[in-house]
């Protein structure tokens, strides 16, 4: 049987290495491709063959052994990491799709179609955004870190199903569905997260300010459990990237900060009773899946590294202001972590179909801005974001591109994008509730 193709280095994309840079356009660099699966599947948007057209082949069936897929060390020249501002990697997942699902493979090109049009991307700013392509997939031990063994053999062997049936829901984890390519698709979302972890772990040995990271990959991963899926997310991304902080860099202390509206469950439960991994959640109260709870601190030796903050419908801005300055910092300067990784949802904004919070752009430019700022204080300024919800297509492409702005230290572009009039007043009362009982359990 063919192997999955694995390219023997990254490659980044940029005017600063011109003889590196692929031919092909912008977010068509991903290593695998398509056409049967649109012809299976019978997809027909013009921007989606416009990405697939230009990707390199594999054979139809492939599968992903550990012998055939080591870590290579990576090649990035010292000049790039040292000019960079932003690393960034792409995963489309371009076959994992279900037409009209919110969590679909138009969100990606979304954002990096934005990122092209507001100047943001490697055409645009050169040596100061790169986007590093043809990263290795992760390999099995690298999920088996989070994830049972029997899950990820049990998926592998389901894609046979799926490439049969075109599509299928997996049992028993709500609305999370696979296609023929889901499992090589996740594994190739999560090396995204490995990849700059290496690159920027790499960097902040060079120097006193590397560049920040962002990992613009599907499908989510903050739900997903270490015994299988849920939540449109299939392997915890963050999670597999923060045992390899650990294992690979010697990063023992690793803080997550998951602002995305719904409780990264999946992430909580894999760290539950770890002390060196602090998971900090702040979420929409009573929203899928429903965990979260303030009172679920931890266990065992992990008793008190788990923070959950939920927040009441309607909270915005202003909530989450509070929240950072009352709790994400001094809960991350009583940490000392060695890195921040970030579950960087989107889908608490205002015209998010899915839940019920009102962040603004300028919200997710202001939790950049000060995220960054914290990781420079306190771990070197190793810091990775990576994508989790965000389904209205708009709100979700404008503020990553805003987050972009906040990494570059440039001027948020939220007047662009955000509508005062669309919002109303925060519930302030319960939400310096929830802030105050969160201090007073955490002793912050």
């Amino acid at each position: 049987m063919e192997k999955l193709w694995v390219p023997s280095l990254p490659i980044l994309g940029g005017r600063m290495l011109p003889l590196l840079r692929h031919c092909c356009a912008v977010g068509s660099h991903h290593p695998l491709t398509w056409r049967s699966i649109f012809q299976t599947l019978g997809r027909e948007q013009k921007q989606i063959r416009s990405w697939s057209a230009q990707c390199s082949a594999y054979n139809e069936g492939a599968s992903v052994s550990e012998k055939d897929n080591p870590h290579k060390k990576l090649a990035l020249p010292d000049k790039s990491l040292l000019d960079a501002r932003i690393l960034y990697c792409t995963s489309p997942a371009l076959g994992h799709n279900k037409e009209a699902h919110p969590e679909s493979n138009k969100r990606v090109p979304a954002i990096v179609d934005a990122l092209e049009k507001l100047e943001l991307s490697p055409k645009h700013r050169g040596s100061q955004v790169l986007e590093i392509q043809n990263f290795n997939p992760a390999c099995l031990d690298d999920v088996a870190r989070v994830h049972s063994r029997s899950y990820i053999t049990g998926l592998e062997k389901a894609m046979s199903k799926a490439s049969e049936e075109g599509l299928i829901f997996i049992e028993g984890t709500g609305p999370t569905y696979a296609t023929e390519t889901t499992f090589q698709e996740s594994l190739l979302s999560a090396g995204a997260g490995i990849t700059l972890v290496d690159s920027v772990v790499a960097a902040s040995k060079l120097g006193p300010n590397p560049p920040l990271g962002f990992a613009l990959v599907r499908p989510p991963g903050h739900h997903a459990v270490p015994q299988g899926p849920m939540g449109f997310c299939v392997f915890g991304n963050i999670a597999v990237a923060a045992r390899h902080a650990q294992h690979q860099h010697g990063l023992k202390r690793v803080m997550i900060i998951d602002f995305d509206v719904h409780h990264g469950n999946g992430t909580s439960d894999a760290f539950y009773d770890d002390p060196d991994i602090f998971f900090l959640s702040t979420h929409q109260f009573g929203s899928y899946p429903g965990t979260g709870k303030i009172n679920q601190v931890g266990q065992g030796d992990g008793e008190g590294a788990t923070l959950n903050l939920p927040l009441p419908g309607g909270a915005g801005d202003y909530a989450m202001r509070c929240a950072f300055d009352e709790v994400i910092a001094p809960s991350a300067q009583r940490f000392k972590p060695d890195i921040i990784l970030v579950s960087a949802g989107y889908d608490a904004h205002a015209l998010d179909p899915l839940a019920g919070l009102q962040f603004t752009t300028g919200t997710f430019y202001m939790l950049a801005s000060s995220i960054k700022q914290l990781a420079k204080e306190l771990c070197g300024g190793r810091c990775i974001f990576f994508l989790e919800g965000g389904y209205n297509l708009q709100s979700l492409s404008s503020s990553v591109a805003d987050t972009f702005c906040a990494f570059l230290d440039e001027p948020s572009l939220a007047a662009q994008f955000d509508d005062p009039a669309m919002l109303f007043e925060e519930p302030t009362r319960k939400i310096k509730e929830a802030i105050e009982k969160a201090k007073g359990i955490h002793s912050l």
